[in-house]
């Protein structure tokens, strides 16, 4: 029962969901999402209505909500994107499990089961694998026998200059650097001791009770993609976009790469709470189009900021074209799918609900010490050289923001001889 309570971490509700069988995408949470109109009443008609007591986001410095410091609550309500937290053990005491949400409710939109998410090269199937290298990760103290996920290939001899990715989106001519904007890494954290980042204007919360520190891999990858070095040490080749921007790094993955969806909504609603203008996500979470999330897409828009989310690695192209998983599935978040380096659709790469693509194939980027860098694949991958293309656009123009950024990027992307449901708008290229 401990699992499902409201400060559990993402790793102790997975293993509580493991060891209770049955359906394991569900975390045993839940989450409310309320109508636009009501997030300011949100709270006292839980607490009038349902007897729940909820912290909120809105008590912490910046909106960084720490879940292990709302134990005496029922929940917590994130007031950015009109959500609350609610644990299971608190929903069946007060019966709101079974409360009927009608189109007539003034206040509440959905009350929807909390899912797992993962990161897009974990198998949830091998969670528990990979939980036990995460250990051995950090024993090992990052020793370079130490085994990191996702799996890496080595770097490419003949990679010089710039990366195969940003001369695809030509990043290099551009004349911008994302200077001036913030841009939010949703992911497992970031080496922050890596020495392409020492010096850089970093803001940091955890959302899963474990230090912001990225051991996983994952995490400064896509961040050095999005807002890595446009100089790193030879013969390494540039591989960061908005290499000027302020980076927030949001840990809402777990070392494992395992999250919920409690804490990607509370990093989705720490960024938006503190104006980063760009929010980037490559991430999957289980379960089909979820509420809480086109309602956090839809309050970042209204706010000026966009979502970027990756589309997932699902598919077994030519034959097997998996379905756009969550978040990105949701109409206010753009979805990003991977191309390889002659501009094919990744086979990899999930259908369906695209937005635009980018690059995802053999993709060098920064990892943690002491490997310091490296190739990956995937959505994931794709989708922070969106989110770096679209920090220099919000540089090159202060009215592209939200919805105006949004499509920009979609009107000015490179068209591919591709249905948009593989590519939606196509390639995304950098302002000139």
């Amino acid at each position: 029962m401990a699992g499902r309570k409201i400060e559990s971490t993402p790793d102790e509700l997975y293993r509580a969901a493991l060891e209770r069988g049955g359906d394991v995408s569900k975390t045993g949470r839940y989450i409310v999402t309320f109508k636009p109109a009501a997030k300011d009443i949100a709270a006292p008609m839980l607490k009038r209505k349902y007897g729940l007591n909820t912290a909120s986001a809105a008590d912490f410095e910046g909106q960084a909500v720490v879940f292990d410091r709302i134990f005496e609550s029922d929940g917590v309500m994130l007031p950015e994107v009109g959500v609350a937290i609610i644990g299971g053990e608190a929903f069946e005491e007060h019966q709101v499990a079974g409360a009927s949400v009608s189109e007539a409710d003034d206040e509440v939109d959905s009350v929807d089961p909390e899912y797992f998410a993962f990161a897009l090269d974990v198998n949830p199937a091998d969670y528990l694998k990979g939980f036990v290298r995460a250990a051995q990760v950090i024993a090992a103290d990052l020793q370079p026998s130490a085994a990191l996920r996702p799996a890496i290939t080595d770097i490419p001899a003949a990679l010089t200059g710039v990366t195969w990715g940003l001369a695809a989106c030509q990043v290099p001519s551009s004349s911008f650097s994302g200077s001036g904007i913030s841009v939010a890494m949703l992911d497992t954290g970031l080496d922050f001791n890596h020495p392409d980042f020492v010096g850089r204007a970093v803001a940091f919360n955890s959302f899963v009770g474990q230090p912001p520190q990225d051991v996983h891999g994952h995490g400064t990858h896509t961040t050095g993609t999005a807002c890595g070095i446009a100089t790193p040490p030879p013969p390494n080749p540039r591989y960061g976009i908005a290499s000027q921007a302020k980076i927030f790094v949001g840990k809402v993955l777990s070392d494992s790469g395992v999250s919920v969806g409690g804490s990607i909504l509370a990093g989705m609603n720490w960024a938006i709470a503190n104006g980063c203008q760009v929010i980037s996500m490559s991430l999957r979470g289980l379960g089909q189009v979820q509420p809480a999330y086109t309602s956090s897409g839809a309050a970042a828009l209204a706010k000026g900021l966009v979502i970027i989310a990756a589309a997932g690695n699902d598919s077994h192209r030519p034959g097997q074209i998996a379905p756009t998983g969550s978040p990105a599935n949701s109409p206010t978040i753009m979805s990003v799918a991977a191309l390889d380096q002659n501009l094919q659709v990744a086979p990899f790469s999930n259908g369906g609900k695209i937005d635009i693509a980018g690059p995802g194939v053999n993709v060098f980027s920064a990892l943690p010490r002491p490997r310091l860098y490296g190739t990956m694949s995937g959505t994931s991958m794709a989708t922070p050289h969106v989110s770096g293309v679209a920090a220099l656009y919000a540089e090159s123009d202060t009215s592209l923001r939200g919805a105006a950024l949004w499509t920009k990027l979609q009107s000015t992307a490179k068209r591919l001889p591709f249905p948009a449901t593989d590519v939606g708008a196509g390639l995304v290229q950098a302002p000139q």
